[in-house]
């Protein structure tokens, strides 16, 4: 056996061998409470940013019609302590019980409703949307921006009142039809149907969120249009 070709061979594989990266059980460690403070954060923080509160100074408030009764009763007592001089509902046509309804659409129906919780039936307009397979929020802000086109009522800034987690979403359509001719402001009813502060602990909760959390991503940077 040759013993000098040998070493040569040594030699050379030696000088080609690569050196490998590998992560250690510290790094590791590290990495999962990052996650974890992470998840923590998200889980804390998604809710308050997804139900945004941001209301500026308007003479209009502005309902989402497919709101639950307990949230309009909460958009009545907001009107009378922002003072406001008119409440509009918005909504597309309702999606059961159509046939059968006195009120065929949610921007009529919460509209009867104010009146029937003893709201001044002068201080009222409803403002129904088309029907449309998707993108129901930016028909009823389409259907508004026609109608305030159309008025006598002038208008620089409106408040909209939403529910919940919609409200960022809700917030950004109106903003994208109504500016830069109408202001728009923001202010959403607290749910009843789960803790907002704890809503991962809940099905309604957390179907809501995650639901609420996709649209917001889709309505932002994919498409809102109708």
């Amino acid at each position: 056996m040759n013993f000098a070709i040998l070493r040569k061979l040594k030699i050379k594989m030696s000088l080609i061998r690569r050196e490998m990266w590998a992560i250690t059980r510290k790094l590791w460690v590290v990495a999962l409470m990052v996650l974890i403070i992470a998840m923590l954060l998200i889980l804390t923080n998604i809710h308050p940013f997804l139900a945004v509160n941001a209301p500026i100074k308007a003479d209009i408030l502005v309902v989402e019609g497919w709101l639950p009764d307990y949230a309009i009763e909460s958009a009545i007592a907001e009107f009378k302590k922002g003072k406001y001089r008119q409440l509009i509902t918005t909504g597309v046509p309702l999606s059961k019980g159509y046939y059968l309804a006195e009120y065929k659409n949610y921007a009529e129906l919460t509209a009867a409703t104010c009146i029937a919780l003893g709201f001044d039936k002068n201080k009222v307009v409803a403002v129904p949307a088309a029907s449309v397979v998707k993108h129901r929020t930016a028909a009823s802000a389409i259907a508004l921006r026609d109608w305030l086109a159309a008025s006598t009522i002038k208008v620089d800034s409106i408040n909209l009142y939403s529910f919940g987690p919609h409200a960022r979403r809700s917030w950004i359509v109106f903003k994208e039809v109504l500016n830069p001719a109408i202001k728009v402001g923001i202010i959403a009813a607290e749910p009843q149907d789960y803790n907002s502060q704890e809503w991962w602990k809940s099905s309604e909760g957390f179907r809501t969120v995650i639901g609420e959390i996709i649209a917001y991503i889709y309505a932002r940077f994919v498409d809102w249009k109708t």
